[in-house]
């Protein structure tokens, strides 16, 4: 309540103080206590928390697949930087340091991956791509 409702409701002045202790009051709430359900075999009080966790079960390490080795250019992109970053937008220079290029007619060869690809997308009209 306001202090304009209280005094309006007992018809008193309302000190501060007696003010500030009612907001206080309004302010702190009881605290709950757990829920403790019987049960009807044996009587015995349980609380709704559950009992201690299992064991995790080990799990057996599967057996190393052979992999074909790959060739090394299999996967693979050259990018050359054609065009400056000079005058090109903060967000642009970055993607080109991301892929390891900062200068006119630098090349790096690197993984085709999405995240490349997205990279060399976005900057797209700065480098040159070629299958490595």
């Amino acid at each position: 309540m306001t202090q304009e409702a209280e005094k309006k409701a007992t018809g008193a002045k309302v000190g501060k103080a007696a003010a500030a202790a009612k907001a206080v009051a309004a302010v702190q709430k009881p605290v709950e206590k757990p829920v403790v359900k019987k049960t009807a075999a044996s009587g015995e009080a349980h609380s709704a928390k559950p009992e201690a966790k299992k064991a995790p079960v080990p799990v057996k390490p599967e057996a190393k697949k052979p992999t074909a080795k790959k060739d090394a250019s299999a996967g693979q992109v050259k990018v050359t930087q054609v065009v400056g970053s000079i005058a090109r937008r903060s967000d642009q220079q970055a993607t080109l340091i991301g892929l390891g290029l900062n200068k006119r007619h630098r090349s790096r060869v690197l993984e085709d991956t999405p995240s490349v690809r997205g990279m060399i997308y976005k900057v797209r009209h700065l480098v040159k791509v070629e299958k490595a």
